[in-house]
């Protein structure tokens, strides 16, 4: 069986074991695929270690001894968990693992069972062939990521830190390409991400009786305009690095290219692209404000006296604590006094540099099935559990490599998306360069 038969039938179990995270502590059940990845991994004459910090959430380690203690070590980082599903949306079983038209349909086949599973397999190629690595190689994966890394990655490194520690890193968000005007593909490699300020905004209000709402304080009336108001705010642009870097990769007229770069204009420019292209522009430059979760009330007749409203914040790089509360004052206005504010998530954002080995080998083996093609430093605009890396000064990427059939938009339109599914190709080809770009780090 070649390796990329292996990747899709591994592909396949991990899609069918459903371990759907919702974000409460009792979901995932992670567990199944950490069994399967053991059972997987099991018989290539390692020891593989298993992390339970609640029922069910279960996260695995597996390592090949380095050669050389003082050689870099390289982390091979997939999680195991999925988000939730609205079936209706789907054209086939999002749970089902389906080969269909060399395509892989299910949840989990493009976030980021894909990539946990090619990982997998060359981990497990490279332990049977007698791979004797410089340094330490690993396989970590991990448990919790689609919640913020709580029982996952943020728990190992609370409690196990020296099992899943390396001086590299790969694992999501990454891979996918655009080709210019002039022929040059360009594949993007993540290599920061923004951070996280997740708020709960409780607004209060004075109960009363529904049938004399005149005049009334009301905490949803009130709530509805703290809502109105955090979605119709506009934080100011972030030019930074990345985006400068996917912008020189979109073959622009000058005027164009000018004005994406310009903070004073690149809000109203990136109002004028196609949507899915904007949302894209705009969060990659932008604060993000998204009021997303709304709790209160008591009964239909009945006055609340208080509403919960969650907001999801990412920030761009260099955002402070204290920017995040200056900016939702601001955003409130007048409403500031009657909210209160509490953290639910907190990390800022994360890059890490380029110009170093594993960056070099990321962009040769790139160049092995895209001759001449090159890779951009990019930025993730959602979390990852490279971050915990990245925060105790660790290089961590998110990369692979896809067929060009995905490009961004494909990407992100199957990324939580209905229908997701990945091709075979793509399979094939992030299982080689995995395999590559490790036995030349390490070798």
């Amino acid at each position: 069986m070649s390796l990329t038969d292996e990747t899709v039938d591994l592909l396949q179990a991990l899609i069918r074991n459903a371990c759907v995270n919702d974000g409460t502590p009792e979901s995932g059940e992670e567990i199944r695929n950490a069994d399967l990845l053991t059972n997987f991994l099991e018989g290539s004459g390692l020891d593989i270690e298993r992390y339970e910090p609640l029922p069910g959430r279960a996260s695995i380690v597996a390592r090949i001894e380095g050669s050389d203690p003082d050689a870099p070590s390289l982390c091979l980082m997939g999680h195991t968990d999925v988000v939730p599903v609205s079936p209706d949306g789907w054209r086939h079983d999002p749970f089902g693992g389906e080969l269909i038209d060399g395509e892989i349909w299910g949840r989990g086949a493009i976030d980021m069972l894909d990539l946990t599973s090619s990982m997998a397999v060359v981990f497990r190629h490279l332990a049977r062939t007698g791979f004797r690595p410089k340094g330490d190689l690993i396989y970590f994966g991990v448990a919790d990521e689609e919640a913020g890394g709580v029982w996952g990655a943020e728990w190992m490194f609370e409690h196990h830190p020296e099992a899943i520690d390396a001086d590299y890193v790969l694992t999501e968000v990454g891979g996918w390409s655009t080709v210019d005007p002039h022929g040059t593909r360009h594949i993007t490699v993540n290599v920061g991400e923004k951070g996280l300020a997740w708020r709960k905004l409780r607004v209060r209000g004075t109960p009363g009786h529904g049938s004399m709402p005149f005049g009334a304080d009301n905490a949803l009336v009130k709530a509805a305009e703290v809502v109105r108001r955090l979605s119709a705010h506009r934080p100011a642009a972030h030019i930074g690095d990345q985006w400068r870097a996917q912008v020189d990769t979109m073959g622009l007229d000058p005027e164009l290219r000018a004005a994406l770069l310009d903070p004073a204009r690149v809000y109203d420019t990136i109002a004028g692209l196609p949507t899915p292209i904007a949302r894209a522009c705009h969060a990659l430059t932008h604060t993000t404000l998204s009021p997303n979760v709304a709790h209160g009330g008591q009964k239909t007749n009945v006055i609340p006296d208080a509403v919960d409203v969650e907001v999801d914040i990412r920030t761009v790089p260099g955002t402070t604590r204290e920017d995040v509360e200056a900016m939702l004052a601001e955003a409130l206005g007048d409403l500031a006094g009657e909210v209160e504010i509490s953290d639910l998530q907190d990390a800022p954002a994360t890059i890490s540099p380029v110009g170093n080995p594993l960056w070099d080998l990321l962009s040769r083996h790139a160049q092995v099935v895209y001759p001449g093609a090159q890779i951009v430093p990019g930025l993730v605009v959602g979390g990852t559990d490279a971050r915990f890396y990245r925060e105790r000064g660790r290089v961590a990427y998110g990369a692979g490599l896809f067929s060009p059939g995905i490009d961004f938009a494909t990407f992100g339109t199957r990324f939580h998306g209905h229908d997701e599914r990945i091709d075979v190709e793509s399979l094939a080809l992030s299982t080689e360069f995995w395999l590559g770009v490790t036995r030349d780090l390490l070798g």
